[in-house]
């Protein structure tokens, strides 16, 4: 099925002080319509929101996060949290560490960002200071050498909100974010808990096909079966569309925040996803490598067991005449520190596919100087790996010859140099140049051309044919009548 335009899916992140909550809470009460906000509780991690632009009405998803550091920690388990990213400012007070931190968390995501400059109703608001304070840390809006674009609002008001939204949603259609209905749901877990009559609860936000019910989810090694579902508003709907906030009970464990979840059309496909993504990663037995080759080990994590048999499917197409590609472990999840332990031991690379490193995995990582690759599109991967491949076979030297001088007398030899009388052939010889000799064929020797004379001066090299003088560090017993030729050794 061709896949079709899906709503964004924003977060708001600053400074704590700067209106954030503020903006959120007008949004909802604004553009959310009223029976569904009587459904909304305080708890409630995510919600849709309507907003009519350019006369057609759209959907857009909010995450109600702490914070960055909430947003760092989901992105670190695996989950691209949002499409989209609101940083506020303050007018009144403009860039402050914590905004400087969200904004590096954005940057540190990929994702495109919005400036919302808030509080312009307050006394002492002044948005074009505000503004430069952006600029002078480096986040860059429209108008001011920069590409960000940016909206003045107050949450209190509503004044600039609706020109807010605009900018959000012509910043998502940039982006071009679509979906495939037709596939199974899969998407990131926003946050789950225990309640004592429903059980394990858990916020999923969908960011590929469509969740049904009678199948079954799963979520690390925790599975549900999916009896109803819930939108952001606690009412029941047949269906969970991408980009959308719903609500799953009945896990079989409490499933971590920002694990990638799978949808699977019976338990038994669930069970075997979760066997699965509980093995640890482990060496293979590696393959002899051939003579003359290098091989590049790699381990690969992804999402989901389909994931890694494309990939290994597509990496036996990359070939080198002097390397070769082993995979020599694989497994479903999120890379860990078992990961990164298991390829400090076999000298191998992580290819991590859809998933994300853990943070602990990550530090171990750098100590160890284990390479992690990440990777959302499978054709990156292939060009990465191929990268990868032509740096691995160590490099073949080869000679290339510069000049050829006939050796016409031997003047003096002493402590393993020897002053010549020679003369250039061909090409040309200078100081430092190093040599072959030959005799009716045979090689007799190497050597280095210590000093140039000609015409009774030192001269650094000679490139006219004619006569000249040489001293030449060299054991080889050479004579009048041997050939001398001069070479450098290049990389092939």
């Amino acid at each position: 099925m061709a896949r079709t335009p899906r709503p964004p899916i924003v977060a708001v992140m600053g400074h704590i002080d700067h209106g954030k909550s503020s903006l959120l809470d007008y949004i909802r009460k604004s553009n959310v319509t009223a029976g569904e906000a009587g459904g909304i509780t305080q708890h409630v991690s995510a919600y849709e929101a309507e907003h009519e632009h350019e006369g057609v009405k759209r959907t857009i998803t909010f995450l109600d996060t702490p914070g960055h550091e909430a947003f760092r920690a989901l992105r670190a388990r695996g989950a691209q949290a949002a499409d989209v990213a609101v940083l506020v400012i303050a007018a009144d007070e403009g860039v402050k560490p914590q905004t400087k931190e969200a904004y590096d968390a954005i940057v540190e995501a990929g994702i495109p960002v919005v400036v919302a400059f808030t509080k312009i109703d307050k006394n002492g608001a002044d948005v074009e200071r505000a503004k430069i304070s952006a600029i002078e840390n480096e986040i860059y809006i429209e108008g001011f050498g920069g590409s960000i674009p940016f909206a003045p609002v107050s949450s209190k008001t509503g004044d600039g909100v609706p020109e807010l939204l605009d900018l959000v949603l012509l910043t998502a259609d940039l982006a071009d974010l679509t979906a495939d209905s037709s596939l199974p749901a899969t998407g990131f877990v926003l946050e789950s808990s225990q309640d004592p009559k429903r059980g394990v609860t858990a916020t999923l936000i969908i960011k590929e096909g469509t969740l049904s019910t009678g199948t079954f989810v799963t979520a690390g090694n925790s599975l549900a079966p999916v009896r109803f579902i819930e939108n952001f508003a606690g009412a029941r709907i047949p269906q969970g569309n991408a980009s959308q906030p719903i609500s799953i009970s009945g896990w079989s464990a409490l499933p971590a925040a920002g694990t990638i979840f799978q949808m699977y059309a019976n338990k038994k496909e669930a069970e075997k996803a979760i066997s699965d993504a509980d093995k640890p990663t482990t060496l293979r037995v590696r393959e002899a490598v051939p003579a003359g080759q290098t091989a590049l080990p790699l381990i690969i994590k992804a999402d989901v067991g389909g994931s890694i048999e494309a990939i290994t499917q597509e990496l036996t197409k990359i070939t080198h005449d002097r390397a070769l590609i082993q995979i020599v472990g694989d497994g479903v999840g999120t890379v860990s520190e078992g990961d990164v332990k298991t390829a400090h031991a076999g000298g191998a690379t992580i290819i991590a596919f859809h998933v994300g490193i853990e943070s602990s995995a990550r530090d171990l990582a750098e100590r160890m100087n284990v390479p992690i690759e990440s990777f959302t599109i499978i054709y990156d991967l292939e060009t990465r790996v191929q990268e990868l491949l032509n740096a691995k076979p160590p490099k073949i030297t080869i000679e290339k010859l510069t000049g050829e001088v006939k050796i016409l007398k031997i003047f003096n030899t002493s402590s393993g140099k020897q002053v010549i009388g020679a003369r250039l052939d061909s090409g040309e010889i200078k100081v430092g140049d190093l040599v072959h000799f030959n005799r009716r064929g045979l090689d007799i020797g190497n050597g280095k051309v210590a000093n140039l004379q000609q015409m009774r001066s030192d001269v650094k090299e000679i490139r006219t044919e004619g006569e000249f003088g040489a001293q030449i560090e060299t054991k080889a017993d050479i004579a009048a009548g041997d050939t001398m030729t001069m070479y450098v050794v290049v990389e092939g």
